[in-house]
């Protein structure tokens, strides 16, 4: 589910090589729209399942607009959260597999250890909050699923940081970026490879070495944790040695309670990927080596 947003695009972008025997199927609008009531949306779905009999749905559609949710909210939830729960119910009935993508924004962001799957949530926003929603109506519906929360996304196609920085420092001699905010910058393309990686054992129900696929809450995200005003400074460096940007600007740090918006944000936002690791034996990506192939597609480069 999901067409044009940065996981979706990488999903589409990487399907042919890393599963070049399965068909794509790319559901959105105008056949499907996830904001639309549930008498509306639950038929459009059962439609949809019936005229492609998928052997697995992947769900990378989500409202994302942090700020914006908290005049939005009811947009947020119909999307984030009652969306999730028609299609999760819809799969369920079929018992057919559902990967979906949650955020470390359902955690507080307090103290400083990285957050494990199983520890208390407590959104600040509404946009953490209707991704909860859409947590608890996934678990709810009772099927076979796969819920991986990221964080900190960026990459080749859409609107993210590392787009937002390149224009702010081609455009601005100085800028203030906040460092009390901590979390893991994760590519777009790590998570889409990751979950197609994982698409065929998951579709099959079990694993490579013949155990059952183990379904559940698993953390994800870019390795080592970094502030946003770290990240940017290691964007800058890397953009000036590509050639991106023709000098960098003058990068100060600053605290959060100096660049104020209207969706308070987790000063924590380090996820614990210990049980992902251990699980699947699959490695957590450096978002350092991710951010380099990101900038060098941009730049031209091979």
């Amino acid at each position: 589910m999901g067409r044009s947003g940065q996981v979706a695009s990488a999903v589409q972008r990487l399907a042919p090589q890393l599963l070049p025997d399965r068909p794509l199927v790319m559901a959105g609008r105008p056949e499907l729209d996830l904001a639309a009531p549930a008498p509306v949306l639950a038929p459009q779905l059962e439609a949809l399942l019936e005229q492609h009999q998928p052997a697995l749905v992947l769900n990378a559609a989500a409202y994302t607009a942090v700020d914006r949710a908290e005049s939005e909210p009811e947009l947020a939830e119909a999307i984030n959260a009652t969306a999730v729960g028609l299609l999760a119910a819809a799969c369920a009935q079929r018992n057919l597999p559902l990967l979906h993508l949650s955020t470390d924004y359902i955690f507080d962001g307090s103290g400083e250890r990285p957050w494990q799957e199983d520890d208390p949530t407590g959104p600040l926003g509404v946009y953490g909050a209707s991704k909860l929603a859409g947590e608890q109506a996934l678990r709810a519906a009772g099927g076979p699923h796969l819920l991986l929360r990221v964080s900190w996304v960026f990459g080749l196609e859409g609107a993210n940081f590392v787009r937002t920085m390149l224009r702010l420092g081609a455009e601005r001699p100085a800028l203030s970026v906040v460092a009390d905010q901590i979390g893991g910058p994760t590519s777009a393309d790590a998570i889409a490879s990751t979950l197609l990686t994982l698409a065929e054992a998951a579709s099959a129900g079990v694993l490579a070495d013949g155990r059952p696929f183990p379904w559940g809450t698993y953390h994800y995200s870019g390795q080592p944790a970094v502030s946003w005003h770290g990240f940017a400074a290691e964007i800058f460096r890397q953009a000036l040695e590509l050639g991106l940007l023709e000098r960098s600007p003058e990068l100060s740090a600053i605290p959060t309670s100096s660049y104020p918006t209207p969706a308070a944000r987790p000063a924590n936002s380090r996820l614990d990927g210990t049980r992902f690791q251990t699980t699947f034996g699959l490695p957590l990506p450096d978002w350092r080596e991710d951010l380099r192939q990101c900038l060098s597609a941009w730049a031209g480069e091979p």
